[in-house]
This record gives C-alpha cells, structure tokens and sequence, in this order.
C-alpha cells in the first residue's frame, strides 16, 4: 500500500545536495584562487631572480 501525502524525505534531501553543491564550489573556488596566487608568486620570483 502507497503512502498518502508529500514524499517524506525530499525536502531534506533537495537542501542537503545544495549544501553540498555550494561546499563543493566554495572548494573549488578557492583551489583556482590559491593556483593563481601561486603563479603570481612564482612569476614574481623568476623576474626578481633574472634581474639579479
């Protein structure tokens, strides 16, 4: 016999996955931003050293 009503769980479910989305991207972002930083910090680097 089926469940009368709303599904129980959906809710919970449909905002724990943007939770987790919205982890998943913040992470994401700031690998990229900590690449990039160190990138400018090695380029920064390298001219220094070419100018010695």
């Amino acid at each position: 016999m089926a469940k009368k009503g709303k599904a129980k769980n959906t809710v919970n479910k449909a905002k724990h996955t943007k939770l987790m989305n919205r982890k998943k991207n913040k992470l994401k972002k700031e690998e990229a931003f900590r690449k990039e930083r160190l990138k400018a910090i090695i380029k920064q680097s390298l001219l220094k050293n070419q100018n010695e």
